[in-house]
């Protein structure tokens, strides 16, 4: 059998490709074959400083100066290389983390919504005239973009997650170095060509790749940053706080997450078995916002169970671009390892398989199957910590109030679902869960404009909605003496 060709990359910096700075690369493994198929440049902390240089020199030139009707212009035309080579695009990332070609192809056929959305709001980011009780004054408020932001973004929907930092970013002015993941990186770099063909100026979008720490290091410790927008698990998160802090930099922090969905006797339980599967299963589990908690009124626990598993049991696994998949394989050797070790921890503390636990045996590679737990509790490592994987645990709950406790019991706000046909309860328990995004009756949507983003150590900001586009400002004010009078220069005016 003739093995793949192993395609070669560049970094992208100052408006073109270019080898690491050492001449170092690295090779990026398709989860699903287990064969090499791209070389990536190994860039360190010089290539970032190249990088953060270029992006500031965008930001003195002529990026610097141009208006947001013309940056809308440059989105617009993005959005529209995306749409053009959106299959591309998706195929590239199903090879590069291993999702299923079809999640990958609706995520980049949506993408350009996300730079169309922020394109439509790039020329109309305004300030406000304060009143100040001073009739001698005018007060004015206005947006200047923060800098150079650092985007450090996650293997498991990179040009996605990429969208939420790039698309606000880049409408008010500022100019970016990204950092992709080290095992997903082929996405980032081909996204930098169709910025550079939509006409961006040189140094306004930049790539730089790497394998391990260092480039993200040097990146969230950059003085040349202005801010830093990570997506990531909450330990990192918080190093890349740390490290953005030294400087006086902010943060824009999206972080683990380990979900509830409420489900409650009165929910119709076949939309509430397929929310569970979507909630968990989709995308191998491989999701900050999965529904990995099911809590379940007692009346309907076991039928809720039965529904789940003949459901789990017939999903068809297997390659990710047949469109006849429905889940692929684990991203990474290293994640695989962590979702079996916590599969056994859960067995350890006495939870019960109820399907699943296991790789799967016919499939070799990285494939885990789809796993539901029951018997588990608050305490248990499955229950508590972030898995990134497709295990599902199961509680009972007895009445609402024990629903909402279980429910805010987690150092994670992300996300939440609440199940049931009665629309008094459903928005009484989303008031009361601590989450940052709640759905009633479904599970797993976003959209440019609905803000994202969690509480507790679920991270820091927003993204998406227009909220967003000041996480990438500074706000400056304005005072303007209309008299003409000299005042008395030592009291406060």
């Amino acid at each position: 059998m003739t093995a793949p060709e192993v395609h070669d990359w560049q970094m992208f910096i100052d408006g073109a490709a270019r080898p690491a700075t050492s001449g170092a690369t690295y090779i990026s493994t398709d989860p699903y074959t287990g064969a090499d198929w791209a070389r990536v440049p190994d860039g360190d902390a010089s290539d970032v400083d190249a990088a953060v240089t270029a992006a500031q020199a965008a930001l003195d030139g002529r990026w610097g100066a141009m208006q947001g009707t013309e940056r809308a212009r440059l989105l617009r035309r993005l959005a529209e290389l995306i749409a053009r080579d959106a299959e591309r695009l998706a195929d590239l990332e199903s090879r590069d983390n291993g999702k299923l070609l079809r999640e990958m192809a609706g995520q980049l056929k949506a993408l350009p919504e996300w730079y169309y959305f922020f394109a439509g709001h790039a020329d109309k980011l305004g300030g406000e005239v304060i009143p100040t009780g001073k009739s001698n004054y005018l007060c004015y408020t206005q947006h200047e973009p923060v800098g150079v932001v650092g985007a450090i973004v996650p293997w498991n929907s990179p040009l996605l997650l990429l969208a939420w930092k790039a698309a606000p970013a880049l409408a008010v002015g500022c100019t970016l170095v990204v950092k992709p993941s080290d095992y997903t990186p082929v996405s980032t770099l081909a996204f930098a060509e169709l910025v550079r063909e939509a006409g961006f100026p040189p140094g306004v979008f930049n790539v730089v790749t790497g394998q391990g720490p260092a480039v993200g290091q040097a990146l969230s410790s950059h003085p040349g940053i202005g801010k830093i927008a990570f997506t990531g698990s909450t330990q990192v998160g918080r190093q890349v706080a740390i490290a953005a802090a030294r400087n006086l930099n902010g943060a824009l922090l999206e972080l683990g997450g380990k979900s509830a969905q409420i489900v409650f006797a009165d929910a119709d339980l076949a939309l509430a078995a397929n929310g569970v599967i979507a909630g968990i299963f989709a995308a191998t589990g491989q999701t900050c916002i999965a529904g990995s908690r099911i809590l379940v009124q007692a009346d309907v626990h076991d039928e809720l169970v039965d529904r789940v598993v003949e459901r789990a049991r017939r999903i068809k696994m297997g390659d990710p671009r047949d469109p006849a998949t429905e889940m692929g394989p684990v991203s990474n050797a290293a994640q695989f390892d962590r979702i079996l070790s916590y599969i056994a921890s859960a067995r350890d503390d006495g939870a019960t398989v109820a399907h699943g636990g296991r790789a799967a045996p016919d499939l070799g590679g990285l494939f885990v199957e789809p796993t539901v737990l029951t018997g588990t509790r608050p305490g248990m490592r499955v229950v508590d910590e972030e898995i990134f994987g497709p295990v599902a645990a199961f509680m009972p709950f007895t009445d609402e109030a024990e629903a909402v406790k279980l429910a805010n019991d987690s150092d994670f706000g992300l996300a939440g679902a609440v199940w049931t046909q009665n629309v008094q309860k459903a928005h009484r328990v989303a008031a009361k869960i601590k989450a940052g995004s709640v759905w009633i009756n479904a599970y797993r949507t976003v959209a440019p404009g609905a803000p994202f983003g969690g509480y507790k150590s679920s991270g820091l900001g927003r993204e998406n909605g227009l909220a967003t586009m000041l996480e990438y400002t500074e706000t400056k004010t304005v005072w303007v003496e209309l008299t003409g009078v000299p005042r008395d220069p030592f009291t406060l005016g």
